[in-house]
């Protein structure tokens, strides 16, 4: 087995003919992985079972076990990814700004690929192909760490990825996964600089925290998502139920799922049985305030803990404020700056929560759900950047690249 510095050397031998490598032959390539995953459907689900027994036997919840899970409906999205990546136009060489300097020379800004990229997540197996797909095609080299849980899975799909582009004119050694869960490998491969140029980190608190403190090259954090939904007093009922429930309900185990909501208690008593009704349907189990559950006596009490936790799950905190202001401090004081929401027909009070509200993404009548690539249109993300630094939000396929000066000139020189 080759160990996580071979990986890193054989990735930045290929980075090189991989950074110049026409659009047609990275698009041949992407088709080619497509066709792959698909083609090779019984052997992903094969090992996908084995990732689902070993999480089961530990105890994993149904929504974690909802996060690893891989069938035909959901390889065939893996597919439509990568083919989605494929016609997105090359942000490689595109000019982002052009300038004639005063000395006569043309300047260009132009994008460029970022290097060798290390992903270090956990659980879900679509961030294999999805970054591995966005890599390929901004001109970048991979290393994937996935987590223990989804090893098997991760493995196999990375070694489709691998060869069926190889066979398209990708340069061997441009997609590299670490097979080993020892984490150990994690540690020599944040120590790799000079070798690696960025790593992305994706996963829990435990995770984001141990890759920081021992990395030895940036990283950008995909932090935890603790989102939260404002309804605002003149909220319309009807879409501030189909927004919370779709938030919260549609896919529990994901980052841009809501985990807190705030009600105005001017319209709380109209508002919370409806609300009730629906989450109920859905299973939501509802931790509450003292407010709410004078309205909803069968949620459960909420605990201060509550108001800071990244549930992953059928499960919503439930607040009754005061007004905008009481919703703001609260969201201030307890988000994770992931994406965070506003339901109102007031137009001014929209206003003024989105410039309050610091977010990745912030949403006047629309779910956090919204919060990725495909939403965004444009295309599919490599995670979502928490941190203030460029780029902030879904990193799609212009923000897996970087910048360089070209600059052509007439003989000038430094005076």
């Amino acid at each position: 087995m080759e160990s996580v510095k071979d990986k890193a050397l054989a990735a930045r031998e290929a980075l090189h003919k991989l950074a110049v490598l026409p659009t047609e032959t990275k698009n041949a390539a992407l088709l080619a992985m497509a066709d792959a995953l698909e083609d090779g459907l019984d052997e992903i689900e094969e090992a996908n079972a084995k990732d689902l027994g070993a999480g089961k036997a530990k105890g994993l919840s149904a929504a974690m076990l909802d996060r690893l899970m891989l069938g035909k409906v959901r390889v065939g999205l893996m597919a439509s990814n990568l083919r989605d990546v494929a016609a997105l136009d090359d942000p490689v060489g595109t000019v982002i700004k052009s300038w004639t300097a005063p000395n006569g020379m043309q300047m260009s800004q132009v994008r460029a690929p970022i290097g060798v990229i290390a992903i270090v997540y956990e659980s879900r197996p679509n961030v294999t192909t999805d970054t591995a797909a966005l890599c390929v095609k901004a001109g970048n080299c991979i290393i994937l760490r996935g987590g223990s849980e989804a090893i098997h899975s991760n493995r196999v799909l990375a070694r489709l990825l691998s060869e069926a582009g190889t066979r398209s004119g990708m340069p061997p050694g441009a997609i590299q996964f670490i097979e080993t869960t020892d984490r150990e490998a994690v540690r020599e491969l944040l120590g790799l600089a000079g070798l690696i140029d960025l790593v992305i980190a994706r996963g829990g608190h435990r995770l984001i925290e141990a890759v920081t403190s021992e990395s030895k090259i940036p990283v950008m954090k995909h932090f935890r998502g603790l989102c939260h939904i404002y309804l605002e007093k003149s909220a319309d009922r009807d879409i501030a139920v189909e927004i919370v429930l779709n938030a919260k309900a549609n896919r529990p185990s994901t980052c841009n799922s809501v985990e807190t909501v705030l009600v105005d208690e001017a319209s709380a008593s109209a508002l919370l049985p409806a609300l009730a009704a629906s989450l109920k349907a859905a299973g939501v189990e509802v931790r509450a305030d003292e407010k709410a559950r004078a309205l909803v006596p069968e949620w459960i009490p909420a605990t201060d803990a509550d108001w800071d936790t990244e549930y992953l799950d059928l499960i919503l905190s439930l607040k009754v404020v005061s007004g905008f202001d009481e919703a703001i401090d609260h969201i201030r004081r307890h988000h994770s700056g992931l994406a965070d929401a506003i339901v109102t027909e007031d137009a001014a009070a929209a206003e003024r929560f989105l410039a309050f509200i610091d977010s990745a993404a912030t949403y006047w009548n629309a779910s956090t759900r919204l919060t990725d690539g495909l939403p965004f249109g444009i295309g599919p993300a490599s995670g979502i950047n928490t941190d203030r630094v460029y780029p902030r939000g879904p990193m799609g396929i212009e923000e897996m690249t970087g910048s360089r000066y070209v600059i052509r000139g007439s003989g000038q020189i430094r005076q």
